[in-house]
């Protein structure tokens, strides 16, 4: 799907291009349980999505060196035949090292940068040399609040056995 949408606050915007996402998969899917996400790095009020080539990733980590950005992730889960739509986001504050341009021009020849919001993924084995410190879900970082997730399904009364069995 085309990643954007026309709702007002951003976490508002992750959760809809989330919940599009897992609709489209719903269409062929009726009857699965479809999990869909989608994250987005925010540095003050600027939005950093996936880059279009190295020099923008260049660009978005030096923006993001020695400086504590957000981490946005939406989720949904949808089941069409059971009725089911529920979503939400999980929100992550990390802080960047302050990196020379020979840390940024190695960790772009990694290729990890390529495909990740904000151009890093923390998960990645050249992600040390980039974080300096994360408040709040690793996992959100990674790309989606599983920690939130289940605990909002608790709330509606799922218990881990069938939350596993989805």
């Amino acid at each position: 799907v085309e990643e954007v949408s026309d709702k007002i606050g951003i976490e508002e915007q992750i959760i809809d291009i989330a919940i599009k996402k897992g609709k489209e998969i719903s269409k062929e899917n009726p009857n699965e349980y479809v999990l869909s996400a989608d994250t987005i790095v925010i540095l003050g009020d600027i939005l950093l999505g996936k880059p279009k080539d190295r020099e923008e990733a260049f660009k978005m980590l030096k923006s993001i060196s020695g400086r504590t950005h957000r981490v946005v992730t939406g989720y949904s889960l949808i089941n069409v035949n059971k009725e089911v739509s529920i979503s939400g986001y999980g929100e992550t504050i990390v802080r960047f090292k302050e990196l020379s341009e020979d840390d940024i021009w190695w960790y772009i020849d990694t290729g990890e940068p390529m495909d990740k919001a904000g151009s890093y993924g923390i998960q990645g084995a050249g992600a040390g040399i980039l974080i300096e410190e994360i408040q709040g879900e690793f996992y959100n970082v990674m790309g989606f609040p599983i920690s939130k997730f289940v605990e909002e399904l608790k709330k509606r009364g799922m218990k881990i056995d069938d939350i596993v069995n989805l």
